[in-house]
């Protein structure tokens, strides 16, 4: 049978155990959530299956785990600083906030019969870039507006694989083609988080990317999906 919509999914979760909304007892977090004891286990053996299958059953990856933080020049020349972006958009008489490319998908919290920008009461703002990286700061005693105390959460977990590219194939003393596999938490500020655990704020990212030598200049060759 299916479900008639999220809300019956969410509400089924969290009574059998799988998943509660995060700081639900303080009125929870928007698009955060916390594994209970069916859900941890459901979740552990997904990464174990898959990496089993990724890392142990094969002889040409490794593994890796990767710092959530790092320098902030990972993500300044990886273009995250300059390009992770989503168009942004707000509403003078709602005050609501929304994705200028998925309007179509949400509904105005004034009039749920119709989208953002639709109806005549509406005053949608110009868009404007808003970086979805988490900003903060590093130190015991850094300011906000201090440009050397400034990290991100990652927003992916792939640029760990790429910044220690180097130092696997110097300590496994591999020759390419091989790859490099991780699974990690990442960290998105999603303008509209939506659809239970499938778009949050946080997730569990699954990377695998190989690399081969290619005119001298190391190239990916594959990338597996992420989560």
């Amino acid at each position: 049978m299916t479900a008639p919509n999220i809300e019956t999914i969410v509400s089924l979760s969290k009574r059998r155990g799988f998943v509660f909304p995060a700081s639900d007892i303080y009125g929870g977090l928007g698009s955060s959530w916390d594994y209970g004891p069916l859900g941890v286990e459901l979740a552990n053996n997904i990464k174990k299956s898959w990496w089993n299958w990724l890392v142990y059953e094969r002889d040409d990856i490794e593994g890796l785990d990767s710092s959530i933080i790092q320098n902030r020049l990972v993500w300044k020349y990886s273009g995250h600083e300059q390009t992770f972006h989503d168009p942004l958009v707000d509403c003078r008489k709602c005050k609501g906030r929304f994705r200028l490319d998925k309007l179509q998908d949400v509904q105005c919290p004034l009039h749920d019969d119709v989208h953002p920008g639709e109806n005549p009461e509406c005053s949608l703002t110009e868009a404007r870039d808003f970086n979805l990286m988490f900003k903060t700061t590093v130190g015991a005693v850094s300011a906000d507006d201090d440009p050397s105390a400034v990290a991100y959460l990652r927003p992916e977990t792939a640029q760990g694989i790429f910044i220690n590219f180097a130092n696997v194939l110097n300590t496994s003393r591999r020759k390419l083609p091989f790859g490099v596999a991780q699974i990690g938490k990442a960290f998105r500020n999603e303008i509209n988080p939506r659809n239970f655990t499938f778009r949050s704020r946080h997730s569990v990212g699954r990377f695998a990317i190989w690399r081969m030598k290619s005119d001298s200049v190391y190239s990916n060759a594959r990338r597996s999906p992420s989560a």
